[in-house]
């Protein structure tokens, strides 16, 4: 098998029976405690299943798995204990979310049945898990590249929000990555609904009038509400619902990171289109990052702290002049594009996906272009 098993326990004369009995039907990680069983999961393994005993020092079993799944959710986990009574087990499941709960002793033959059931649920977990995550993710890409191309000006800054959303998953060592990208392409889906003269001062951090605003305020609910119809994105819709919330309105008691993804990515959109705003205002990134801390109460420190060093990111892309059969998928605009009667083909800030290239391409076969375009290219 070359899914990777990790047992842990306090004894090292138990773990190193479980290597003699099953190390040539599995691959086998043994950690003496949960300390030692947290770093292996925290490192750069991937485990199909976790097996741990309940009765450890420092923290039982229930509650090292309740913490493995908040590292590694896909791991399938086991409890194995000599203490079995009812309360233990009730507790493994609703609090570790137990796959299985097995006492001791137990045959070599009906642990290794055990981990077999326990690979083949990670390989549901998984399989499903890819599913959605490439059909899902590809078909919301392409509905974003659609919306792009019918509102330019409203969609101008979505590939620059998910480049700090992934910046951000990355240094905040995030899972489901794909959950907090396609909130953050779908986050603006209500401004379909502003009237083109809005969303242009909006994005021009012009004062809106008081309908224009409560316009504005209500965007969220509406990209909100449509997304609540596809299935399988509750969670994300919820981000995207909350991505005007400030961080005092959570009321935390301490400055963890929320447990809800959902609370999570609509802080990080919250201050991911914040920061864009101000960002595109020509203002520098220590300025940015003076200016939002001020903001008492609206971003979740942590959250905030990650957009820090951003300037990696974007800012290093070359600027260079292109003509229409010289553009690519990926270039960036770094000016409006119009046609001669001033026609908006792409906004400022706007990434070239494969549907915009064959339009501009079009365009500037058929009809008078301001050509070259000024783009960004990394």
């Amino acid at each position: 098998m070359s899914e990777k098993i990790l047992f842990v326990d306090d004894d090292i004369n138990i773990l190193q029976a479980y290597k003699r009995q099953l190390r040539k039907q599995f691959d086998l990680y043994t950690a003496q405690g949960p300390k030692e069983g947290l770093k292996l999961v925290s490192g750069n393994h991937s485990f199909a299943v976790v097996i741990s005993d309940f009765s450890m020092p420092d923290m039982n079993g229930v509650e090292f798995l309740s913490e493995v799944k908040k590292v590694s959710p896909d791991s399938v986990r086991i409890m194995l204990t000599g203490f079995a009574n009812a309360t233990n087990a009730i507790n493994a499941v609703n609090e570790g979310n137990i796959f299985r709960f097995l006492a001791k002793p137990c045959s070599p033959e009906q642990l290794a049945l055990s981990l077999h059931a326990g690979i083949d649920q990670y390989h549901l977990i998984t399989a499903e898990k890819e599913l959605l995550e490439k059909t899902l993710f590809g078909s919301i890409k392409v509905m974003s590249q659609i919306l792009s191309l019918v509102n330019p000006v409203a969609f101008s800054s979505t590939s620059r929000i998910k480049s700090y959303i992934k910046h951000m998953v990355d240094e905040l060592h995030l899972t489901g990555r794909w959950r907090y990208e396609l909130a953050a392409m779908l986050c603006q889906l209500g401004y379909v609904t502003l009237p083109p003269e809005t969303t242009s001062k909006i994005l021009a951090s012009q004062r809106l009038s008081a309908n224009e605003q409560k316009q504005f305020d209500a965007h969220p609910a509406v990209s909100a509400s449509m997304l609540d119809k596809i299935p399988r994105l509750a969670e994300v819709a919820e981000m995207v619902r909350r991505q005007q919330y400030n961080y005092a309105d959570c009321k935390q008691a301490d400055a963890s990171l929320p447990d809800d993804p959902a609370i999570l990515g609509g802080f990080m959109l919250k201050a991911a289109l914040d920061f864009d705003l101000l960002i595109n205002t020509n203002m520098s990134l220590s300025k940015v990052i003076q200016t939002m801390g001020g903001r008492k109460g609206r971003y979740h420190p942590k959250v905030l702290n990650s957009l820090a060093n951003m300037d990696h990111i974007d800012r290093s892309m070359e600027i260079r002049p292109i003509y229409a059969k010289g553009l690519a998928v990926g270039m960036v605009a770094d000016e409006d594009i119009l046609t001669i009667n001033g026609m908006l083909l792409v906004a400022k800030g706007q990434e070239v996906n494969l549907p915009m290239l064959e339009r501009l391409r079009s365009f500037s076969k058929t009809t008078t272009v301001i050509e070259p375009f000024r783009m960004r290219i990394s």
